[in-house]
């Protein structure tokens, strides 16, 4: 097996995923194939840059595969009229609340939050703001990307389920039901979303979320086979493993 690249999630941190690009194509060459796990949005500095960049390596031909993270299908909601909101949230909360993001997401294309606004107005600056590349590249973002022995998904599977059969809700949104799971699947499962101190191999499956969402480096990883490192400036590091 060619090697192949993964990064988890991104979320507005340009210089990060730039970092993590050099990484890889100074260990697989320009070339590399990669699996970008989604939520490339919210909470960070830029992540309309990320949009842009991830954009222009896809029109440049790069070898790169872009999956759906439930933050980019919140965007991609939103963006949509009338607006839609996701009903995994709770009702009190929207993609603009603090906690999600939305409104860091907002800024870097320009929006102004200093002052209380109603949603409709918002809505309609984002409209007038947002490049309509942005949103069809998130509107054709897959939610799956598989090998012989590799399944890439966002959030992660339910167990049991065949994974031709897994659903849009889990593959964006499942937490516990597959994080407490430690039997086996019928692939390695390569997922973000669950963000941890650092990325880790359980046996069953590998997250690569390392908490970029909230100011921390971002991974890189390489898959070989069913072999995992992970992309330092020292050069690969094998995996820690779950004990």
């Amino acid at each position: 097996m060619t090697a192949l690249y993964a990064i988890g999630d991104i979320h507005g941190q340009l210089a990060g995923l730039t970092q993590a690009i050099e990484w890889i194509e100074k260990d697989g060459g320009p070339e590399a194939p990669i699996v970008f796990l989604g939520d490339y949005i919210d909470r960070g500095p830029d992540s309309r840059g990320v949009l842009d960049f991830l954009i222009q390596g896809r029109d440049a031909g790069r070898n790169w595969t872009f999956l759906k993270g439930n933050h980019d299908r919140m965007f991609e909601w939103f963006l949509q009229t009338p607006s839609r909101a996701d009903p995994h949230l709770f009702t009190d909360l929207s993609w603009l609340h603090e906690r999600l993001g939305g409104q860091d997401t907002l800024r870097s294309y320009g929006l102004d939050f200093s002052a209380r606004r109603r949603l409709s107005a918002v809505h309609d600056e984002a409209l007038r703001a947002v490049p309509k590349a942005h949103l069809d590249f998130l509107e054709g973002c897959p939610l799956t990307f598989e090998t012989e022995d590799l399944f890439f998904c966002h959030a992660g599977i339910r167990p049991g389920v065949a994974l031709c059969d897994q659903n849009e809700e889990d593959l964006l949104w499942i937490r516990e039901e597959f994080l407490d799971f430690d039997g086996r699947h019928p692939k390695i499962i390569v997922h973000g979303h669950s963000p941890i101190e650092r990325a880790c191999h359980y046996g069953n499956r590998v997250n690569l979320d390392s908490g970029a969402g909230y100011g921390h480096p971002l991974t890189a990883a390489v898959f070989e086979e069913l072999r995992c490192s992970i992309l330092t400036a020292q050069g690969r590091r094998k995996i820690s493993m779950a004990a």
